[in-house]
């Protein structure tokens, strides 16, 4: 594409020195799931249907923020860090370099998910020798600068307290550690760790840190870490150019939370948009396959910031009740409105979405009507794009469609002609006005809840 017919027919041809010039094998794609709202869409669902035949299953960006939870044989599996393909035993769950990584957390998680029935995970786990780490204090300050928030300007932006922030910036300041100096030579490392927390010290004087007591603790988690730490970069290229191999992405937040392109500042620290998989996990962008959005049949938000279509009434207490409308790694009620597409066509202008999985659609069983958000008016005029600015986002005025409600419980539909007419003409509705199509439309919480469509 962009080349000219004639480029292409001599880029194999031999160069004027009478050499061949090399073949350019783009090897195996990558498969991407990405949140299309502001989180909470169901990823863990799509990701596990796709993960029980991947090969390799990655995480490229967050840390335990993200929230997935994932239902097999009636039991519920919930992973902050973990690819959700851990379950599957046949595949290998990667944790790219563009994941921070809070070791007491990870290995907890392993533990309790082991309790469960999870087993041999510390098997199948990649860990990248480039991932950054969240320590302990990280955590701490990120409570702290929430509490200055609250005082400075009244409100704080609602993180989850998991240090993803600060182990951010630690990185963008060119301060902070990662896995490949916590498996180096350890004294070098503690003399970096002491003057990080010295750093934060500085800054926030209340900062108590057992220091020894965490270097300790450290030096034992980075024993149970070694084996499983490789050269990310090196491990994918040779998956990408090796034997065919089925490898799947799961993104972690979504579009609107992203760093750069999400209501910012009420956003997460990093790219969870597209980019975020090549960047975090050293891949080309030519290997990027299918991109698939995940998308709530209505819209939920955790935490403060403008939400253009959120229903301060009946209608959004019924969805968050009958949507169990609670972050999995926070505990917050979910704040809900109806759904929006101008957010979603936003994301994919970003994401490219080559099909969508529209999930949770039976929460709207119930309802007589539902309605569609389609478009913002700013003083009575659409406007095309998304707005940058927060203050124009919380003035928007949302342009609505509306649908009679089909009032039939879906939940045991399995198949498109399972679905009632009036829940078909939503569906075929949201596909036609984003312009990318529905492949999976999800009725329940278990694998067998996703009806595909194609």
């Amino acid at each position: 594409q962009g080349w000219s017919g004639k480029d292409q027919k001599n880029a194999n041809q031999p160069a004027a020195t009478g050499q061949k010039r090399p073949r350019n094998d783009a090897g195996n794609k990558v498969t991407v799931v990405l949140g299309a709202q502001w989180g909470d869409e169901g990823k863990g669902k799509v990701v596990d249907l796709l993960a029980t035949e991947a090969d390799i299953v990655c995480r490229c960006q967050g840390g335990n923020n993200a929230g997935h939870t994932v239902v097999v044989d009636g039991k519920e599996y919930d992973f902050h860090l973990l690819p959700s393909g851990i379950i599957n035993p046949k595949s290998i769950s990667l944790i790219g370099n563009g994941v921070v990584i809070h070791l007491p957390g990870l290995f907890e998680e392993g533990d309790k998910n082991e309790k469960k029935g999870l087993k041999g995970w510390e098997k199948r786990l990649i860990v990248s020798d480039r991932a950054h780490l969240v320590f302990d204090f990280h955590q701490v300050v990120d409570g702290l600068q929430e509490t200055e928030r609250q005082a400075q300007e009244g409100k704080n932006i609602g993180t989850t307290k998991k240090g993803i922030g600060p182990a951010y910036s630690s990185k963008a300041s060119r301060t902070g550690l990662r896995v490949c100096d916590l498996l180096g030579d350890f004294k070098d490392f503690s003399t970096r760790f002491k003057n990080l927390v010295q750093q934060y010290q500085s800054m926030y004087p209340s900062l108590t840190a057992d220091v020894e007591d965490q270097l300790k603790k450290l030096k034992e988690f980075a024993e149970r870490l070694r084996p499983m730490v490789r050269d990310g970069v090196y491990y994918m290229y040779e998956a990408l150019h090796g034997p065919p191999k089925k490898i799947l992405v799961e993104g972690a937040n979504a579009a609107l939370l992203d760093i750069d392109f999400g209501t910012y500042p009420f956003v997460t620290s990093s790219n969870c948009t597209v980019g975020g998989a090549c960047t975090g996990l050293g891949i080309p962008p030519m290997n990027i396959g299918d991109v698939f959005g995940v998308a709530k049949a209505y819209t939920t938000r955790v935490g403060i910031g403008a939400f253009p279509t959120e229903q301060l009434n009946a209608i959004g207490e019924l969805l968050q009740t009958r949507g169990h409308e609670v972050g999995v790694t926070t505990g917050r009620k979910r704040r809900c409105g109806w759904l929006d597409l101008v957010i979603v066509r936003y994301a994919h202008m970003i994401n490219g979405f080559t099909a969508i999985a529209l999930t949770k659609l039976d929460i709207l069983d119930v309802l007589d009507e539902i309605k569609v958000g389609v478009a913002y008016k700013l003083n009575g005029k659409r406007i095309p794009h998304f707005p940058a600015n927060m203050d124009v986002l919380q003035k928007v005025e949302v342009e609505y469609e509306t649908f009679p409600g089909w009032k039939t419980d879906t939940s045991a539909a399995r198949k498109w002609n399972d679905l009632p007419v009036k829940a078909q003409n939503y569906i075929r509705f949201i596909e036609n006005h984003i312009g990318v199509p529905i492949k999976w439309v999800g009725v329940g919480k278990s694998r067998e809840c996703m009806i595909q469509m194609f």
